[in-house]
């Protein structure tokens, strides 16, 4: 049985962020979780499709390989991959539902002094054609918080020091009565941390950190299109409370090329064609993103015909052979003709109409065909 489209399945479309997911995610694991729907087999079906989906798309890496292969682009089979484990292994526990969606209402989510993982980046780096066919080592430089050299990362001013946040007692998080429930939350006054800084610190006005650039390098394997994604561990935002940072994705994009156009694996490039070779024959050199290659052209060639160079195209990033060259031929028109090429051509003209059709196939067929339309009109 084929399986749904995990959009579908999350009932939301294709463009929606991470906040979207989750929302969704949350809504539908409540509705559908065999704790809520006891003996019904098919609410538990929806629920381990539901937990499937959000585990693949909240998920940057396995989300792209989603979005390109479908089903195929993600293992449901492997050990911590969408699907594998049960209601109470590494899944949705119906308990962390339910704290976390009432943590959302309440403004929890950062009590209890927890440590929270940065969010990710994302960065568009732009390559030449060449770049992502032969690929490139690339040097960028991103945004980034360092520790603030005035207070030392304290976030207090020099000469004081953060004190014991008195609304939660240095704690960081509160409990909130809301009717039946207690709902432990992060302290509203020191945002979970536990202190609170009177005298802010001026160069960083209490965060701690101040703006800053670095560089990384970037290292574009072969054969990348636009699209494609990079991870680079551990380079996106820092943690907050000790979490460990978010990661750098760095997405590909492919600047136009003058000659080339890509598609998949194969290249495709115009070639402008004389008359004379067109309808003699010969050869022609034609580029390659390797160097120069010789086309052997047939006499009589027409205007549109492709002719294919293998393997000079791009060996896909994630394997496979390697693609083609594609080469259509352009038959140019003579411009700029002098009074004796205009008679020369007149002259051809003259022979060719004397033997008849035998030289344009082509018009010929189109002639005929435009005749039996008429034909048909008069009917």
């Amino acid at each position: 049985m084929a399986k749904r489209d995990y959009y579908e399945i999350l009932e939301v479309s294709k463009n929606a962020s991470e906040s979207d997911l989750k929302k969704a995610y949350r809504r539908l694991a409540m509705k559908y979780h065999p704790d809520r729907n006891p003996d019904d087999g098919d609410a538990e079906v929806r629920f381990k499709e539901v937990k499937e989906a959000y585990e693949v798309l909240s998920d940057p890496q396995k989300r792209s390989a989603y979005d390109q292969f479908g089903h195929a682009g993600v293992d449901p089979s492997a050990g911590g991959g969408p699907g594998g484990g049960g209601f109470g292994r590494g899944g949705a526990d119906f308990s962390d539902i339910f704290s976390d969606v009432f943590g959302d209402i309440f403004g929890g989510g950062r009590g209890g002094g927890r440590a929270f993982r940065g969010a990710d980046l994302r960065y568009r780096m732009e390559i030449s054609l060449e770049e992502a066919v032969q690929g490139v080592d690339r040097d960028i430089q991103i945004p980034t918080q360092v520790r603030c050299d005035e207070c030392e990362g304290s976030g207090a001013a020099p000469g004081s020091e953060p004190v014991t946040c008195q609304t939660c007692n240095g704690h960081g998080d509160v409990r909130v009565q809301q009717g039946f429930f207690s709902i432990q939350q992060s302290c509203p006054r020191c945002d979970g941390t536990g202190q609170v800084i009177s005298d802010p610190c001026r160069k960083c006005r209490g965060k701690g950190t101040v703006a800053d650039q670095k560089t990384l390098n970037v290292q574009v394997p072969p054969g990348v299109d636009t699209g494609d994604r990079i991870r680079l561990s551990g380079e996106g935002e820092p943690g907050e409370q000790g979490g460990p940072p978010g990661d750098l994705y760095v997405e590909m994009v492919v600047k136009p090329h003058p000659i080339f156009t890509r598609e998949g694996a194969d290249l495709r490039c115009d070639i402008p064609l004389s008359v004379t070779t067109a309808a003699l024959g010969g050869e022609i050199e034609v580029p390659t993103l390797a160097g120069r290659v010789t086309l052997r052209i047939p006499a009589g060639t027409q205007s549109g015909k492709v002719f294919r160079v293998r393997g000079k195209g791009v060996k896909p990033v994630r394997g496979g052979t390697h693609g083609d060259l594609l080469c259509r031929v352009m038959v140019e028109t003579p411009v700029n003709l002098t009074a004796r090429q205009k008679e020369l051509l007149e002259e051809l003209s003259e022979t060719l109409e004397q033997d008849g059709e035998h030289h344009n196939p082509r018009g010929s067929s189109w002639l005929d065909t435009v005749k039996s339309f008429f034909d048909r009109m008069k009917l």
